[in-house]
This record gives C-alpha cells, structure tokens and sequence, in this order.
C-alpha cells in the first residue's frame, strides 16, 4: 500500500516558524535543567534543516563529547538521551501547548526530527511501554514454545541430511551475486535474529505484574544503562532476561539455514540483543527479522539506504519520491486479505565482510523476503531488475506482500535501489 506525501508531513526543515517553536519548548522548561537535551534538540533541528538523518555515532561526538573510542554496540547513551527527548517532546505537546497547529516528534528507532500537521489529522500517542500481556505464566509459555520450535526448526535444517535436488537448487541459488560475496572468503557466516527484548513491570508489592516491550530498549545493557539515567526507575522495572522471537522469523530461519550451510562455510547464529560490535567485523552477517528489531543495524542500513521508517514500523518512507509503503498486516480481520513489506539488501562493509539483510515490517513480509532469498528464480528476477546495480555488491529491494491469515502468497517489486556503503561506514570509522 502507497501513498504520497503531501507538503505538510515532509520533515520539519520545511516549517517557516521551526525557530520560534524551537524557542517556546525551550522556554517552557520541559527540556529539563540539563543543558544535554537542549544541545540534542538544536542538533536535530540542524540535521532536519539541511536533511540530514544523523547518526548514533554522530551524536555521540558531536553533542555529548565522547571521542572515536566510542562503542553504539556497548555505550547505549545515545539512545537514553532521544528516548528521554522523545518522552519530553510528547509531554510539551500533550499538557502544554494541545493546540499547536504543528507537532515534532522523533520516530522510534530513528535520529530524525519529524512535523507532523495537528490540525488535518489527530495524532495519537503510542505508550512508550507496550504491554505484552497481562498474565505472565501465559505469556512464559508461549515464549517457552516459541524457543522450543525454534530450536528443533534450527537443529532440524542445520542437520537433515539435503538429497542431491535440494543441492543442486542451492547451488543455483548461491551463484547469484547475493550470495556470491559470503563465499569469496574464510569469514564465518553469523546468522543474526532480530528478537525482542522483554523486561518486567513491578506492581507495589514488588512482584512482577506484566511484561514490556520498549523499541528503545533492546538489551540488558539498554536497560542498565537507563537505570544510570534514572535510579528510581528500579523500583518499576526488573530485567528478566527474556526476548520474544517473532514466529515469522522462525519460519525464515528454516528456508534459509539450509541454504547457508550449503556453502560449507562455519555458520553460527545469536539473537540481536546478544550481538557485538565484534561480531559485526569479523563475520559475515545475514539478519532475518523484523524491521523494528534491526537495533544495531538500523542507523547502519537505513544512513545510507534511499528509505526510511515513518511513525511507526509499519511504513518505510522513499527519502527520494516522499512515496509512503504501509503495511496494514498488523491487526488483520480473520480470514481477510492483507498487504504487508517485504525488505531484501545487502551491502559490503568497511572491513570486507558482506551484510545480507532479509526483514519485513511482519511476519509475512519477512517470510515473504526469505522465500524470495531462497529461490532460485526469484533471484533470477530480482537481479535482472538490479543490473547493473547489483555489480556493486549493495543494494536494496521492497516487495508489497499480498496474504490471508499471518500467511504469504505473492509479491510484487515495488522499489530497487543501489547506494553507496561508504555513506556507513565513514563516520563509524573517522
């Protein structure tokens, strides 16, 4: 699903009174008495002025000083501080100017200050805490059952012995210039699942009433790291050490693992909460997940990629054309049609090492992507609409999904662009 933009949701560098409003929720005092927020909001306002998506380690240097050591992987600081933006951001717009014709705000998972028109459409705030469930025994089963088919699809692929049809089909698979650059070397290939980290709710008592899930915080060291910010927060929130994989990616992983270990190469698998930026140097990498789980890899792809997430995960902005791609799979009648994304890319980075990214915005996007990634005639295609673009290495596809109950069918190629990975891995390696 497609829509156009129109003049009044392009980003705010187009708003004539951007300084003035920029004053009032200064002097308001919502920012707070830490100079921090105010250096971070007029650096966003910059970036958006000369459209620019800053990045996390570009923040990091430029507004809170730390140097070239800095680590996005280990140092969640960045995003402490947008996430406590945000909240002030909400708050000012929400109990101190309602009225505002015009509404900023920092989309989740992303650096970029956004406006959106007040007055032809209500907007309506997400909680920044989402509830998973409210019955927790329930909720640790069902995550239970979940690791359970994951670990017996993984085992599965990963040991079933392949009969010679299979082989030969991967091999056909593998010739493409998708998979060819993960096989040009000695590299271990890392299967990375893009998972959500979960931490629990305190009640007064001090027992743990619910489960949460924050797309701001993707790991314990998130959380820790917000607890450093806020010490009283202890008192309503506990790490539990739990993440919740999606059951579209555990279906992917199964058309995909046995394709990956056809090329004989050392293959390991970890979970997006648990990766490291060493990891992201010395394997090749290959994400299948969700595009609200990408964490580590969000502000890496999305830099130098022609697209970017809207208001939510469930749109992907064209940077270029102001063309808005909406899935509309996320809470679909039973037994009704549905169109979800689809996202397939890859790129080569600094050190040498190939990332191949297979996503969605839900389950039947990312199911969508790995069947397309595991297919030889659908390779084919996709590379034929690529040349000579794919010759580069980096490139990036979006597919409209078209299914019924959680279930995909078909796709349609509604978008390929190739961009250059320097664009990335500059400012991570000034």
């Amino acid at each position: 699903m497609t829509q156009k933009l129109t003049s009044t949701e392009t980003p705010i560098k187009t708003l004539t009174d951007l300084h003035q409003l920029r004053h009032l929720i200064v002097s308001s005092g919502v920012l707070g008495r830490s100079s921090i927020y105010v250096s971070l909001f007029d650096y966003l306002i910059t970036c958006a002025e000369n459209g620019k998506q800053p990045k996390e380690f570009e923040i990091a240097i430029d507004v809170l000083n730390r140097d070239s050591n800095f680590d996005v992987a280990r140092d969640s600081i960045v995003r402490v501080y947008i996430h406590q933006l945000r909240k002030k951001l909400d708050t000012y717009f929400e109990t101190i100017d309602p009225d505002a014709p015009v509404r900023l705000l920092i989309p989740k998972g992303q650096y970029t200050l956004l406006s959106i028109p007040t007055s032809k459409s209500k907007v309506v705030k997400e909680p920044i805490l989402t509830t998973v469930t409210n019955q927790p025994g329930i909720s640790i089963r069902f995550l239970y059952g979940l690791i359970f088919a994951l670990l017996f699809t993984n085992l599965f692929q990963w040991f079933y012995p392949q009969n010679d049809s299979y082989v030969d089909d991967y091999s056909a698979i593998l010739a493409s210039p998708v998979w060819q650059a993960i096989q040009q070397d000695d590299r271990p290939v890392l299967v990375v699942m893009g998972d959500y980290y979960i931490f629990g709710e305190l009640d007064e008592r001090g027992r743990v009433s619910r489960m949460v899930r924050d797309f701001m915080i993707n790991s314990r060291q998130d959380l820790a790291a917000l607890f450093l910010q806020d010490a009283e927060l202890q008192l309503f929130f506990r790490d539990l050490d739990m993440t919740y994989l999606p059951e579209g990616s555990a279906f992917a992983l199964a058309q995909i693992a046995p394709l990956i270990k056809s090329t004989g190469k050392p293959v390991n698998i970890t979970m997006m909460s648990r990766l490291n930026t060493a990891d992201l140097r010395n394997s090749h990498i290959v994400y299948i997940g969700y595009i609200s789980a990408m964490d580590k890899l969000n502000n890496l792809f999305f830099s130098a990629s022609g697209l970017i997430p809207g208001n939510s995960f469930d749109e992907l902005y064209n940077k270029e054309t102001g063309i808005v791609y909406t899935s509309n799979a996320g809470l679909p009648e039973q037994g009704q049609p549905f169109k979800d994304i689809a996202l397939l890319a890859s790129w080569k980075a600094a050190h040498g090492n190939q990332f191949i990214l297979i996503g969605g915005t839900r389950d039947a996007g990312v199911m969508q992507a790995a069947r397309i990634a595991s297919d030889a005639n659908e390779m084919s295609s996709l590379v034929s609409n690529l040349e000579p673009a794919i010759s580069s290495g980096s490139f990036e596809a979006l597919y409209e999904v078209y299914g019924i109950d959680r279930l995909n069918f078909d796709s349609t190629l509604l978008y390929t662009r190739s961009f250059n990975p320097h664009q990335i891995w500059t400012a991570e390696h000034p």
